[in-house]
């Protein structure tokens, strides 16, 4: 399944008028791929990124996430789609200090309504699929921020998404860690066959994303395939 966003347009209230964050933009993001969003900051970015996790409804067009059209759905409804369909990977990882890292995870399937063993046996793999199996029983001040970032995604990917939604996930790491990441969520994009979207100002690790698409004033250029 993929990930479509159709003639957004987004606005927000400014003064007597309106601000224009997002206007007429057109994206398609298929499954197993990755499509990188640059541009200056202020551009869109993030509101693009806040549409298509339905946490903002825009003025007009179509956000539809794994086949479900979201115009029209209730509010619980969309909630529901956040939890089943899409997993998001915010800028800070916002860890709970008291909980160990397989915890992190345990928690979202809690929400889900999987049972503990079920959901053990799945935070245990994911934190073994970003290479941190061994750190299950740390807590946050135990790991390095890399180590964080990874199990931030780990725990996006809990409820096994269909559309992964990247917030700027090396802005508080070093090229190398940044680089790593990056790597990380290229290697899950594929193997766990999501349409991930990375919004991200750092153009230096994207020669492994399927596409980069960039948004300056709200508008959206044609995404480029990356060779």
């Amino acid at each position: 399944m993929s990930l479509t966003l159709d003639r957004i347009t987004l606005t927000y209230p400014d003064g007597d008028g309106r601000l224009t964050a997002l206007d007429e933009v057109s994206l398609t993001v298929p499954e197993g791929t990755l499509t990188a969003v640059v541009g200056p900051s202020g551009s869109g970015k993030s509101s693009l990124l806040a549409v298509a996790a339905t946490l903002i409804t825009p003025d007009s067009g179509r956000v539809v996430v794994a086949g479900t059209d979201t115009a029209g759905l209730s509010r619980a409804e969309l909630t529901a789609l956040r939890r089943t369909k899409i997993g998001i990977v915010f800028q800070q990882a916002n860890l709970l200090p008291s909980l160990t890292a397989a915890e992190q995870l345990q928690v979202m399937a809690h929400l889900d309504g999987r049972s503990p063993r079920e959901a053990r046996s799945r935070a245990l793999d994911l934190l073994d699929a970003v290479g941190l199996r061994d750190q299950a029983a740390r807590r946050p001040h135990q790991l390095s921020g890399g180590q964080r970032q990874r199990v931030n995604i780990a725990r996006a990917l809990m409820n096994d998404p269909e559309v992964l939604l990247v917030d700027e996930p090396t802005s508080a790491l070093d090229h190398e860690r940044g680089a790593a990441v990056l790597d990380l969520i290229t290697e899950l994009t594929h193997r766990r066959a999501t349409a991930t979207v990375l919004v991200t100002h750092d153009r230096t690790h994207l020669t492994a994303v399927d596409q980069i698409a960039e948004v300056h004033d709200g508008r959206l250029t044609l995404p480029a395939a990356v060779a």
